[in-house]
């Protein structure tokens, strides 16, 4: 019998995936909705940036409708947003997503969510990618989301960026440690 082969963690090949590191482009001229710019980091459990991860962006349009042929509330593609993109960190831990600030989708029992984005998270020494949301800080149905209700108060700032104004956001996301984002289980 041969030996079993040993666990790998994933990467470090996303250059080959994104070539262009630290910048992503959702958003086209013909995009409706408000244009934001979100700026982040990925920071590793002792706080230093990490300079290979992938990101991987889901969201819903300014309609709050989802790019995906299984969403029932489209009728079929929006050519102008896909609401899906790949960015790669640079040296510094940094990336920078130009898009439109989501609508609300509808959430478990038909419940809307409050305006996120989708994060899946692929970085060195990572078994499995992580799975994350970020909401903005000056989005009044944060209140109700269901979701980030099921989120410990003292945890749910490490879901939301935070608002800079001239519809830029901030955000950090940590992986382990003090102050270690929330992560779900999908």
């Amino acid at each position: 019998m041969l030996p079993l082969t040993p666990a790998q963690t994933v990467g470090p090949f996303f250059a080959v995936l994104v070539p262009e590191r630290g910048r992503l482009a959702l958003v086209r001229d013909a995009t409706p909705g408000e244009r934001i710019v979100l700026e982040g980091v990925v920071r590793d459990g002792i706080g230093q940036p990490v300079p290979d991860a992938l990101l991987e962006i889901w969201q819903a349009n300014a309609a709050g409708r989802c790019n995906h042929p299984e969403d029932p509330r489209t009728n079929g593609r929006d050519p102008a947003f896909d609401g899906f993109g790949r960015v790669h960190t640079d040296a510094r831990g940094r990336f920078q997503i130009e898009t439109i600030k989501p609508g609300s989708v509808p959430g478990p029992r038909g419940r809307p969510q409050a305006p996120h984005l989708t994060v899946g998270l692929f970085a060195r020494g990572l078994l499995t990618r992580l799975v994350t949301r970020i909401y903005f800080e000056d989005e009044p149905w944060n209140a109700l989301d269901p979701i980030l209700a099921h989120v410990a108060p003292d945890r749910r700032p490490t879901l939301v960026a935070a608002h800079r104004g001239n519809g830029k956001y901030g955000h950090a996301i940590v992986l382990q440690g003090r102050r270690e984002t929330v992560f779900f289980d999908v």
